[in-house]
């Protein structure tokens, strides 16, 4: 089933629903999704951008990182 089939579903599911703590439970799951999603991204400072970019040329030389390889075998663990 496409996401969109699955949207009007929805809508006519709470169309007929008439429990009101259920659309309570839902209202306050939906409101609480949107809150973390809206949160702003704070872009980082020059200063922060270059102290990531030593620290990560650090940890490269020192051997601290995965291949691409070693990832795609972990990422199918998961």
């Amino acid at each position: 089933m496409d996401l969109q089939t699955r949207k009007l579903n929805l809508i006519e599911y709470l169309i007929r629903l008439q429990d009101e703590n259920i659309f309570k439970i839902i209202e306050d799951t939906i409101n609480k999704s949107v809150s973390n999603t809206d949160q702003a991204l704070k872009p980082f400072t020059q200063d922060e951008l270059i102290e990531r970019a030593i620290k990560s040329n650090a940890d490269y030389l020192a051997g601290n990182f995965k291949t691409q390889e070693q990832l795609e075998i972990e990422a199918k663990k998961w």
